[in-house]
């Protein structure tokens, strides 16, 4: 190799590690532009990142990105700490963070009209013995919307991990040829992160008592022997990456103390929850009704009632039946502390509350109750709402669409020959089918859109404030991409299409009025010869 060569090959690796921080800023700002409630968690993280790329871009001379990062920072000094950016720095910084996309655009695209890709997740690594294989787990992941990189030796895949964490690995037991070599990486990687990565081993061999200890001590969720199944790797994928942003919770504080329901208010919003404060407790129907917690935060002693008496008030109310109520107070005594948790209360407090103490409290509540919660709306199968709740949230769109005149569409979808698909490769796959489809449809549709399960092979989309046309541009689209998906059963391949209906709400319209217009769309779609959409026209 002579030494332009050499000199171009050192000019290629310092262009990726200039791009690929780029993407870390890119997705890091994704996560908070699609959830502003992130930006105060979120801030440090990305002015961490994009200094980072600032420096990189300077040392490696790469002026574009050096421009747009610095540009990008500039306008982060603006960002007070632990909070939000105002509203007219939100589009400046949109702004400067698409300079900084077109800058990472590769030639090939630059000429490109469509707007570039931003990620919403960091990425998930590929490192398999098979690079055929490999390929191929790589546009199965991108047609569910995950980013995924895949990588032949292990420097590349710990330089790689060193500039960016990655959400997942894909793991080779055996990578690079040695025996356990794999699990050897990903012991050595794990010792330079905080947090362990989660990771997916794949084995040729079933792997001796030892192998899978080793494994599964390194940080292994799974262990799949003898191959791995697309269709079950992505499930499992989702499980173990934050693909599905978690919605903060929604924290109700009433405190007759504004000081101290500001002091709280504060420590919640920078534990990345949506709260709201009240300080007068004949407000508490009023804000139950307008706010919908999920935890409730009461003051034990306060003028005119008590907290306890306000927890009764509230368990009276069968949608608040299960929702969990904290007590803070100054009150020491075991016995009345169990007295109040005795008339509605889940847990209890004392004052002067410590911060750490009492997020970790809302966590360890919040994420049990949405546990019972969701096993009590959502299908088991799909992760889907079941038939009934769909039902709910129906006629909820419905009421606010009248109540805003926004218009609302509603659909109905069938997957076609699905008994065939049953009947052929066996239930088992089926189910692999609904579920790979339940999970295109919620990665593809807006965190406004509700996807229920309606029964068999039927799914149902609420879509609030969408017109005819745009509601149906949309789900053609989702019809395209889901039906050159390939659905693998064992050493076969197969693809799969659905077929759709869409109506949307008329005046005085119910919410079985609806339904019943977007299942005859259904027919029309089924009888037009399947896999397509269409749209029921009053």
């Amino acid at each position: 190799m002579n030494d332009q060569s050499q000199k171009e090959k050192l000019r290629q690796h310092f262009a990726r590690r200039v791009t690929t921080q780029a993407r870390v800023v890119l997705d890091t700002w994704q996560k908070i532009h699609s959830d502003h409630s992130l930006a105060a968690s979120h801030r440090a993280e990305l002015v961490s990142a994009t200094d980072k790329l600032v420096r990189y871009a300077q040392r490696f001379e790469m002026d574009g990105h050096a421009e747009a990062g610095q540009k990008a920072l500039d306008l982060m000094t603006r960002w007070p700490a632990d909070s939000s950016p105002d509203e007219a720095l939100w589009p400046q910084l949109q702004d400067a963070m698409e300079h900084l996309c077109q800058s990472t655009l590769r030639r090939t695209d630059q000429d490109k009209t469509d707007a570039p890709r931003q990620y919403r997740r960091t990425p998930i690594y590929v490192a398999l013995e098979n690079e055929e294989m490999a390929a191929r787990l790589i546009r199965q992941l991108e047609f569910f919307g995950f980013r995924a990189s895949a990588f032949s030796t292990a420097d590349a895949l710990m330089e790689a991990c060193a500039l960016s964490k990655p959400e997942t690995i894909l793991m080779d037991v055996n990578f690079v040829g040695g025996a356990n070599a794999g699990i050897g990486i990903i012991e050595h990687l794990q010792e330079h992160h905080e947090t362990p990565i989660p990771v997916i081993f794949v084995s040729d061999e079933d792997g001796s008592i030892e192998t899978r200890l080793r494994a599964s001590r390194c940080g292994g969720e799974e262990f799949f022997y003898p191959a791995v199944d697309p269709g079950q790797l992505i499930e499992k994928i989702e499980t173990y990456t934050h693909g599905n942003t978690v919605e903060p919770y929604r924290v109700l504080v009433l405190d007759d103390s504004r000081a101290q329901a500001k002091y709280m208010e504060t420590v919640l919003k920078r534990a990345g929850m949506t709260a709201h404060i009240i300080t007068d407790p004949m407000q508490i129907i009023h804000a139950l009704d307008e706010f919908s917690p999920e935890i409730i935060i009461l003051d034990m002693y306060m003028p005119g009632c008590t907290g306890m008496e306000i927890a009764r008030v509230i368990r009276q109310q069968d949608r608040f039946h299960s929702v969990p109520i904290i007590y803070l107070s100054a009150e020491e005594d075991v016995s009345k502390q169990l007295h109040a948790m005795s008339l509605g209360g889940d847990d209890f407090l004392t004052k002067p509350i410590d911060p750490k103490h009492l997020v970790a409290t809302i966590h360890n509540r919040g994420r049990r109750a949405r546990s019972l919660l969701a096993l009590m709306i959502r299908d088991s199968l799909t992760g889907l709402y079941n038939h009934t709740h769909t039902l709910h949230l129906l006629d909820q769109e419905i009421a606010k669409a009248r109540q805003k005149d926004q218009p609302l569409a509603f659909a109905m979808i069938d997957i076609d020959y699905f008994k065939k698909v049953n009947d052929t490769f066996g239930h088992p796959i089926g189910d692999r089918v609904l579920r790979s489809l339940s999970m295109f449809l919620k990665q593809r549709l807006r965190k406004t859109d509700h996807v229920g399960r309606y029964g068999g092979e039927e799914f149902a989309i609420i879509m609030p404030d969408t017109r005819p046309s745009d509601a149906r541009n949309v789900l053609n689209e989702v019809r395209e991409r889901f039906s050159e998906l390939r659905q693998r059963a064992g050493d076969r391949e197969f693809n799969v299409t659905f077929s759709c209906g869409v109506a949307t709400l008329q005046p005085g319209q119910t919410a079985q009025e609806l339904c019943d217009r977007a299942d005859q769309a259904l027919y029309v779609s089924k009888k037009a010869g399947r896999n397509c959409v269409s749209a029921d026209t009053p």
